[in-house]
């Protein structure tokens, strides 16, 4: 990948954390394969981790999901973040746990 910074999501910009792992991983070209709204929702689920354990571990499925083909992190009801649509209902549920 000939690109010194991978892109980000439509709210949410790529951390350092997740663009070197993708890099390390070779996954980087199906990272930017993928919308910037599944980019978006990729990063908010690494940055929704309350411990460090667990965003390691997101970072790592992250990118074992991409090598797998898939286009979006699985068990992730989408980025609250957004600002060009409101939350869904399933959303400002999980939120109001959270």
């Amino acid at each position: 990948m000939n690109k010194s910074t991978l892109s980000g999501g439509t709210a949410h910009k790529i951390p350092n954390d997740l663009s070197q792992e993708l890099r390390d991983t070779d996954v980087a070209k199906q990272w930017e394969d993928i919308t910037s709204l599944a980019r978006n929702d990729f990063i908010c689920w690494v940055e929704d981790a309350k411990q460090d354990k667990t965003r390691v571990s997101r970072i790592r499925r992250t990118c074992e999901e991409l090598a797998d083909g898939e286009r979006r992190p699985c068990c992730w009801s989408g980025c609250i973040h957004r600002d060009d649509k409101e939350p869904s209902p399933s959303q400002k549920f999980i939120n109001k746990l959270g």
